[in-house]
């Protein structure tokens, strides 16, 4: 008589950790854009059932916020926090930074801006721009104003920048870009719209790298005139 067969053994189910649920939401917003990122995504991707993404993250907003933090978290605050360094340098750099590492995920830009930037890598950031501004003589209100400009700005350009961007592909060269809009913009009529034929050529380059800079020291001057009044 045949002996009974032992019941197969069943795998050990797959573990994961916070962060490898928010590496493969970034791997999503790499691969697919802002679109895939979402619970049953992020699931498909880890090869798990949706419930064990649940374990972490109640719900997509809070995978979004993890992200973000993520995001936030590899810009460097050492620069803004060299105070040997001249202030208006030090908030160049992070600018610099932040829009570098963002363009790198054009999707992450708008889950940027989709709630609120409340997560502790988001505070220190915050907290260190406070002290760089202090650093400029500026009183707690008015720095605490003039970081939100900054924040806006820096933003506001990078987002404007991003939404023309083939997400979720990285951004091409800038020298590419510039003359894709320069194309573009040669098919409005002069005849209806003549100050924008005029600047044409100007307007074309408001994704490179001399009108992100010449935003950011326009709103410095305005924060350093503050300073001086």
């Amino acid at each position: 008589m045949a002996k009974d067969t032992p019941p197969a053994k069943r795998g050990r189910k797959r573990a994961v950790g916070e962060d490898e649920v928010v590496a493969a939401a970034i791997r999503l917003l790499g691969a697919r854009g802002a679109d895939a990122v979402s619970i049953r995504g992020i699931a498909a991707e880890l090869g798990l059932a949706p419930n064990a993404v649940y374990t972490y993250f109640p719900d997509r907003a809070a995978v979004i916020g993890a992200v973000v933090e993520h995001l936030l978290g590899e810009t460097g605050l050492a620069a803004l926090t060299a105070r040997d360094t001249p202030w208006r340098e030090r908030i160049h750099t992070l600018a610099d930074d932040l829009r570098r590492r963002l363009l790198a995920h054009p999707g992450a830009v708008n889950l940027l801006l989709s709630g609120p930037m409340d997560g502790p890598n988001a505070l220190a950031l915050g907290e260190a721009l406070l002290a760089v501004l202090a650093d400029a003589d500026l009183d707690p209100t008015e720095a605490a104003r003039a970081s939100y400009l900054l924040i806006v700005q820096v933003l506001g350009a990078i987002a404007l920048e991003a939404a023309e961007l083939p997400s979720p592909a990285p951004a091409p060269p800038i020298a590419e870009r510039v003359a894709t809009r320069r194309e573009q913009l040669r098919s409005i009529p002069a005849d209806r719209f003549p100050r924008t034929a005029e600047a044409a050529d100007t307007i074309a380059q408001f994704v490179s790298d001399e009108q992100y800079t010449w935003g950011l020291d326009r709103v410095l001057d305005g924060i350093e005139g503050r300073t001086e009044s």
